[in-house]
């Protein structure tokens, strides 16, 4: 599990096609620190394993083709940046939200507004996932635990407001309107869905 608080952000800096799927070399610092084979790490809001690394230098990844075909992290070439979470240890402090790193879908920025200090991003949801959006609810964008600002239902976009810590450690900063990024909505909302459903079935 993860909090969407992003610790730093990586670099590709290697790539590998293979018969079933991706191989990606990622360079780290702090996250590369310390790591153990088979840890988990979100790469951008996708949970991926830690297959080989060197410490504090970089890790490398495997991403299957349900990853390959659910995230764009297949269109990342070398030198590309991508945040980085490592897994949220027991005791340690939750200070985002739920975050399990299952990419749902691949949204699209449709508009970047800087006022004053702060940043307004725009997104267009998929269809299918925008009936688990509220306002002033948890959502997870490439990675980054958010609280979204406004919901549009007629257009199926949702805004959400970036302070100037999370635009600066965060891929955002990179991002133009057309980029993609990846969802994750809320899991809560989910599990009430289906219970609900199970219930009046």
């Amino acid at each position: 599990m993860f909090t969407g608080i992003v610790e730093e952000t990586g670099e590709i800096v290697a790539r590998e096609r293979t018969d079933d799927g991706l191989r990606l070399r990622i360079g780290a610092d702090e996250v590369a620190t310390g790591l153990e084979h088979g840890q988990s790490i979100s790469v951008s809001g996708a949970c991926l394993t830690v297959e080989e690394f060197r410490d504090g230098e970089w890790f490398e990844v495997f991403l299957a083709t349900e990853t390959v075909e659910r995230t764009y992290l297949s269109d990342l070439a070398t030198g590309d940046a991508v945040n980085l979470e490592r897994a949220m240890p027991a005791d340690g402090r939750f200070d985002g939200h739920v975050v399990q790193g299952h990419v749902d879908a691949v949204a699209t920025v449709t508009d970047i507004e800087s006022v004053e200090e702060d940043w307004f991003f725009e997104f267009d949801l998929p269809e299918s996932y925008d009936r688990y959006v509220v306002e002033k609810g948890s959502i997870t964008l490439d990675g980054i635990s958010l609280t979204v600002a406004d919901r549009d239902e007629e257009r199926g976009r949702v805004t959400v407001a970036i302070i100037p810590a999370t635009y600066e450690l965060t891929t955002l900063a990179e991002k133009e309107p057309g980029d993609p990024v990846h969802l994750e909505v809320d899991v809560l909302a989910k599990y009430v869905e289906r219970l609900l459903e199970a219930r009046f079935d």
